[in-house]
């Protein structure tokens, strides 16, 4: 809930801004009232203003090792699971790791139509990475900033997906995979898809690249920023609710409804969106396959 002294909106603010470290700028003021030397300073931002003031070059914290450590848990109970598996009848984990390794496994074959072995490893990675990653999405939007905050750190953002940096860069290495099996698979034809689609013939050879370059680029886009986009608006909502709890017994009544519903809601959310960018994952590296 909003601390004591916090506004709803500087509550909002400090719950939607990245642990961040970058550069700061020569003569960029801090917030303590300190002037950063000529030549910049390499540090961890104390505000959202200080985050901004870094550019491009700032590194998400928070969201980079959350993204890690949840794929080293995954790694993990995979690994252990695998050293467990026996011919016998599954039970516990095991059983569980089989149900989502055969439901990805018959999902690839149900979509993708050619002939490589990466494929549905890489759909079952996807799939259980982006699932956790939003699944931190049902932990109380206060606990574990409280938590870290006895230790000093000012800000923490423990959802991945809704930071644009990492469901980009997820998206960007697919669409370096599609480019990568387009060109491997159809060589010269993958020029010719470019500038003799959806017009076959050389006089419509700018239009049409100009189309397929940008339907080309708006794949990894579409990809990144609906993951980004839907785990935000449900991160969004949940800091709405908890900031419900500042506003007296009624309310607090209210959000604590509101929340569990929302929680309940956002099971199905959570798990639809880790299911949609592995399949569209899988669509895209199909159409690379596909040779015409």
């Amino acid at each position: 809930m909003a601390a004591d002294g916090q506004t709803v909106s500087e509550y909002i603010v400090h719950h939607l801004t990245n642990l961040t470290y970058g550069k700061l700028p020569g003569g960029a003021i801090r917030d303590d009232g300190t002037v950063i030397a000529d030549g910049g300073l390499w540090t961890m931002a104390e505000s959202a203003r200080e985050a901004g003031e870094m550019g491009f070059m700032a590194v998400h914290v928070d969201s980079m090792a959350w993204s890690i450590g949840l794929g080293i848990i995954f790694c993990w109970f995979f690994h252990r699971v695998a050293k467990k598996a026996s011919s016998g009848v599954p039970s516990g984990f095991i059983n569980v790791a089989e149900m989502i390794v055969e439901f990805i496994d018959n999902t690839v074959k149900d979509t993708f139509h050619g002939r490589n072995p990466l494929v549905a490893p890489l759909a079952l990675t996807v799939f259980v990475w982006v699932f956790l990653m939003n699944l931190m999405d049902l932990i109380p939007v206060d606990l574990i900033p409280w938590l870290l905050s006895m230790a000093g750190v000012h800000f923490q953002k423990i959802v991945p997906s809704t930071d644009p940096n990492i469901t980009m860069g997820m998206a960007v290495g697919v669409f370096i995979l599609m480019v990568y099996y387009s060109i491997k698979v159809k060589g010269m034809g993958f020029v010719r898809e470019l500038t003799m689609n959806p017009f076959n013939h050389p006089v419509f050879i700018p239009v049409n690249l100009f189309m397929e370059v940008v339907g080309l680029l708006a794949k990894p886009f579409s990809l990144g920023l609906r993951l980004f986009g839907n785990m935000y608006a449900g991160e969004m909502i949940f800091i709405l609710i908890a900031a419900l709890y500042s506003g007296g017994l009624l309310w607090s009544g209210m959000a604590g409804v509101l929340q569990i519903g929302w929680a309940i809601f956002h099971i199905l959310v959570i798990t639809l969106q880790a299911f949609i960018f592995m399949v569209l994952t899988v669509v895209y590296l199909s159409m690379a396959h596909e040779d015409h």
